[in-house]
């Protein structure tokens, strides 16, 4: 029996993902699937999977649309798994994550989606701001809940909730949040979500960096945009609009330009997303066709 299924969409990367099977394979479990969903228009990866084929259950399917959410729901329809991850290709699993999300999942029945934090290669957490204790994920607590790389759903929600909106994520204008969609779609349909910082994926954090600050506003729009969608209260909404604004006066007085871009980008792209007529209109959708 497959108990975890692991959906990677990926363009561009070669190496990184060689690093990703190798953290899959030291977890020394015989019973997870790394679904690899290949958006490149070159065969790239055949030589590096090659040696992968007898080690792990693994299998390689191509898409030639450029949209990680329709990746990765691809990859759902193809999955076997009790449950359900979509790791980056470009990060790690620490010794131990499969083994405690399956304890999580075991000994809570009702428990449908988990979440941690994202931890920095060099240590500590990155990659945004993180909620310092665990417990059930709220509308109001899950922006600093939930990062799609370290998103873990039973199977059949995943499918019921339509897996992940496809207008939204990379390969979009809407280029961030469609992890918080998700689960806040799961929670507004009754499914118990649970945080739990101790459980951490290693990524690169990229935070105030050259590849940050010109993703940015693309990346803020995701986020104006889903806290439109699901009508959050304004006590949870305006920190987000406030702290964009006081990093650029901060960066701007310790003399950091970049930083300062950072920030007013980020501002920009939230106020665009937020202010969108459109954004409820993928609020519920189709549940999708999966494996028996």
């Amino acid at each position: 029996m497959i108990r975890f299924s692991l959906v990677m969409a990926t363009r561009g990367r070669t190496t990184e993902i060689a690093e990703f099977l190798d953290s899959l394979i030291a977890q020394g479990r015989e019973d997870a699937e790394c679904i690899i969903v290949d958006q490149n228009d070159d065969d790239r990866l055949a030589a590096l999977l090659a040696p992968y084929a007898g080690r792990l259950r693994l299998a390689h399917r191509r898409s030639a649309i450029a949209n990680a959410n329709h990746a990765r729901n691809l990859g759902l329809r193809d999955a076997v798994g009790e449950i359900v991850a979509f790791p980056d290709d470009d990060c790690l699993f620490p010794p131990g994550t499969l083994a405690m999300v399956d304890q999580a999942f075991a000994a809570d029945p009702a428990l449908m989606v988990l979440t941690g934090p994202a931890a920095s290669p060099e240590g500590g957490l990155g990659s945004g701001r993180w909620r310092a204790e665990g417990g059930a994920i709220t509308a109001e607590n899950v922006w600093t809940s939930v990062i799609e790389f370290n998103l873990w759903l039973r199977r059949p929600v995943a499918l019921a909730m339509g897996g992940f909106d496809e207008g939204m994520g990379p390969g979009t204008p809407i280029g961030s949040a469609e992890g918080n969609d998700l689960v806040l779609r799961a929670i507004h349909a009754g499914h118990a979500a649970r945080y739990e910082p101790a459980l951490r994926v290693i990524h690169p954090d990229k935070r105030l960096s050259d590849v940050a600050t010109a993703r940015a506003r693309l990346y803020g729009r995701g986020l104006g945009f889903a806290l439109r969608r699901h009508g959050v209260a304004p006590g949870v909404w305006l920190p987000f609009a406030i702290r964009p604004l006081g990093g650029v006066v901060v960066s701007l007085l310790k003399g950091r330009p970049r930083d300062a871009a950072y920030y007013a980008m980020t501002f920009a792209g939230r106020a665009a997303g937020f202010l969108r007529g459109d954004a409820r209109d993928g609020l519920v959708r189709t549940p999708i066709e999966g494996q028996p």
